[in-house]
């Protein structure tokens, strides 16, 4: 988990929640908080509401072919979140100093800060989600991971593939771990062009399409008509956007970052960064998996991670709290 005593309690005072994107998700997801808390149960069975479909069965069960599609990922994704968050934030009244999440991590991160209700961000969520599967089978794309090469390094690759076709960066994770995305052949000749300038490993990611880049603008239009239809509120808690790196409060301001974000790099190394300079040396990710822990870890050589999972990892979480 990654985090000591110490660390705990400066965190309930100065941290940052933040929240998974897709990639994170794997069957068998927040079967241990289902059996073990009733109102959880309920929780799901409120979300299968809003989704039309029992969304419990999916992530329980799979199969993993079926977990893996975007249009059940990303709900998956966001219900165990907040799942999550609703127990840690009922048992111990805690409050991040800052939230973020992921690309779509992000609608996690607003609910917590008051943006939306869970409602309606998992209607937004489920109607994103439907968006960009669309978009990926009309506009037949890929990406790739780069590690090892500079932002500059990958700008330029991006700009020599392009007479491939469309392809631009789409994730600035870390100073040298970054995602590119586009058309099959511009990916492919990007990831050629990386070897050669000596990255440490490119490669082509087994994803639905080219998220983040052009190819999903027809998801873009149609999230801005999605967004218009659900209540969008000031931030409580600051939230810091995937497109700006900054903090964004305001209700249109959050929007358009929202329907921008759809074909817009996810510049998290900078929204990590900008954290860390306001002071910030805690952070606790809410959700499947640890890929941000990752991230966060290799970003960072001070700030102290915890990750907030399982069962097991609330109950820890929880106790170190109690002991601080």
């Amino acid at each position: 988990m990654g985090c000591g005593f110490n660390s705990v309690v400066k965190l309930v005072k100065n941290f940052a929640g933040i929240f998974p994107g897709q990639g994170s998700q794997y069957v068998g997801m927040a079967r241990d908080l289902y059996d073990a808390y009733l109102h959880i149960k309920e929780f799901y069975k409120k979300a299968d509401d809003v989704l039309g479909y029992g969304l419990s069965r999916v992530c329980f069960e799979g199969p993993e072919k079926t977990l893996t599609e975007t249009k059940y990922t990303q709900p998956a994704i966001f219900v165990h979140s907040l799942a999550l968050w609703n127990l840690m934030s009922e048992r111990k009244k805690i409050r991040p100093s800052f939230v973020a999440g992921h690309s779509l991590g992000e609608y996690s991160a607003l609910v917590v800060a008051g943006v939306f209700s869970f409602e309606d961000g998992l209607f937004a969520v489920k109607q994103r989600a439907s968006l960009m599967q669309e978009a990926c089978d009309r506009n037949k794309g890929t990406m790739a991971a780069i590690i090892g090469l500079s932002r500059e390094d990958v700008l330029e690759i991006c700009k020599e593939a392009s007479s491939k076709g469309i392809i631009q960066p789409a994730n600035f994770n870390s100073e040298e771990q970054i995602a590119i995305s586009g058309e099959m052949e511009a990916v492919e000749f990007g990831v050629e062009l990386a070897q050669r300038k000596g990255a440490k490993r490119a490669m082509l990611l087994q994803v639905g399409g080219a998220f983040h880049s052009p190819l999903m603008n027809s998801a873009r239009e149609g999230m801005s008509e999605v967004l218009s239809k659900v209540e969008i509120n000031p931030a409580r808690i600051p939230v810091v956007s995937n497109v700006t790196a900054r903090v964004m409060t305001q209700p249109q301001e959050i929007k358009d970052a929202l329907v921008e974000q759809i074909t817009k790099p996810v510049l998290w190394y900078d929204s990590m960064q900008y954290v860390y300079q306001q002071g910030v040396r805690d952070f606790v990710e809410i959700g499947p998996g640890k890929v941000l822990q990752g991230i966060i870890k290799r970003s960072f050589n001070d700030a102290s991670n915890f990750g907030v999972d399982k069962s097991v990892d609330l109950d820890k979480f929880l106790e170190l709290l109690e002991i601080a």
